[in-house]
């Protein structure tokens, strides 16, 4: 009788109640395969989690292997951060329930879910977390970088919700991280990354919001960038705390609402997102559309729900990526002419460049109340995302992102950079300037003592001491 030696592959395959996909099988492309398709790398095997205990099985299988360990949630990370060459990659994809107790205003959520299932979930009963734009980005990375989105201003970054988090530690055991439990923990997972730990389950608050929202969309031609970008500000200083603004530049959406002549015309928008009364987002939209006359102009109220779907389409899977980012106190004459300078040298009309505004309850908590990287004082995230459908587009685009990230850094604040907005924090040095030396020595601290042996460095860079 013949025997077959196994492989490790095969004994984690005996472990797992979960499936195990290796190189040799025919769902390997599939299951390695990334949001951000400039990157491309072969791990030995994916273990898709089916469970907690599952998460620690293949935890203590790395270990006892030497492997290199990715955590997937979402898999949306600009970087790659989610896959890694030869080493094992944790999926948490099936781990995604949403569990919404909507008298208590809580909701436990998955380590894989999606921002789309919890949105859904949550929407149900009229209720929301604060998170990121885009549906099909996964609910982990995003908030353990922080989270912002169109409910910042109106009830602050995901990880001001978070009350709790149950994790897998690098030593394969399970741990509840929150104010009573782990608060050493809890803090660095409110915006520190994920190398501390995997976080199985998400426990949030809720907050009232939707079910519909009233939108508007502003579209001015390149020509009058600067005039339209300046009046903007102007408006963004007076926004009443319910609404929240997007500004930036882009190509105007092939949507009907655009005129045709309009549709893919690069140019500088103004998105306006209500959480009040109409009256309110129309005033709003009449002081914006009143100095410079847009070319396109459009309100209507929309399922939140659906507004949290609007980037998909032209965000979605297989376009080739690059970004950086930073945070400016304002939208300076001299920024403001920067950007209309090289905003047009762009050759995709999917690029964008885009201002977030951050105030009222994004600048509630203190400075050191949680880890994330930035300054909680009024200001704008900045993001320049390079994004192409073909692989020989990138490196011009990538020159472009870094031109303008270049052209805007001497109008950027001093405290910190957001981990989640570029693809360059895979190293010590941008993580510890993005985090400053207070935090990121609290970091070091922490990440000593839940993952000596560095096991989980693939997010934004902390390297327990020695």
């Amino acid at each position: 009788m013949t025997q077959t030696a196994s492989t490790p592959v095969d004994d984690l395959r005996s472990r797992l109640r979960g499936e195990v996909v290796g190189a040799g099988d025919a769902r390997y492309d599939e299951s390695r395969r990334v949001w951000n398709a400039a990157i491309d790398r072969r791990p030995l095997a994916v273990a898709r989690c089916a469970d907690e205990s599952d998460v620690q099985t293949a935890v203590r299988f790395a270990v006892a292997n030497g492997l290199e360990v990715a955590v997937r949630g979402g898999a949306h990370s600009m970087s790659g951060s989610s896959v890694v060459d030869d080493g094992l990659v944790i999926d948490l994809g099936p781990m995604n329930e949403v569990i919404v107790d909507p008298v208590a205003r809580r909701a436990k959520v998955g380590g894989g879910a999606l921002l789309g299932e919890l949105d859904a979930a949550t929407q149900a009963h009229g209720l929301a977390v604060p998170v990121g734009l885009i549906s099909h980005t996964g609910v982990g990375g995003l908030t353990l970088g922080g989270g912002m989105g169109w409910l910042s201003r109106k009830y602050g970054l995901a990880i001001d919700s978070l009350l709790s988090a149950r994790v897998v530690t690098a030593a394969g055991d399970v741990l509840v991280a929150s104010e009573e439990e782990n608060a050493d923990l809890f803090w660095a997972l409110r915006g520190g990354g994920g190398n501390f730990a995997i976080v199985t389950e998400f426990e949030f608050e809720l907050h009232e919001a939707g079910p519909m929202v009233h939108f508007g969309f502003l579209f001015w031609g390149q020509d009058q960038g600067a005039a339209a970008l300046r009046h903007a500000r102007d408006v963004i200083a007076s926004l009443p705390p319910d609404v929240n603004v997007v500004v930036g530049g882009l190509n105007a959406p092939p949507a009907p609402f655009v005129p045709e002549q309009h549709r893919l015309q690069p140019g500088y928008a103004m998105v306006v997102v209500g959480f009040g009364s109409s009256e309110e987002h129309s005033a709003v939209l009449d002081r914006a559309r009143s100095a410079v006359p847009p070319l396109v102009d459009f309100a209507a109220p929309m399922p939140y729900v659906e507004l949290q779907k609007m980037l998909d389409e032209a965000n979605a899977w297989g376009f080739f990526c690059y970004d950086k980012g930073c945070y400016v106190e304002e939208l300076s004459d001299g920024l403001i002419d920067a950007l209309v300078e090289r905003f047009p040298q762009k050759v995709s009309p999917l690029s964008i460049v885009l201002f977030y505004r951050l105030d009222g309850a994004y600048s509630a908590p203190a400075e050191d109340a949680t880890a994330f990287s930035g300054g909680r004082s009024p200001r704008y995230g900045t993001f320049i995302i390079g994004v192409c459908p073909a692989p020989e587009m990138l490196p011009g685009e990538r020159a472009w992102v870094t031109s303008i990230a270049d052209a805007l850094r001497p109008y950027a604040t001093q405290d910190g950079s957001y981990v989640n907005g570029s693809s360059e924090f895979d190293d010590v040095d941008p993580v510890a300037a993005a985090y400053g030396a207070a935090k990121f020595g609290r970091l070091v601290e922490i990440k000593s003592t839940y993952d000596p042996a560095d096991l989980l460095h693939g997010n934004a860079r902390v390297t327990p001491v020695g």
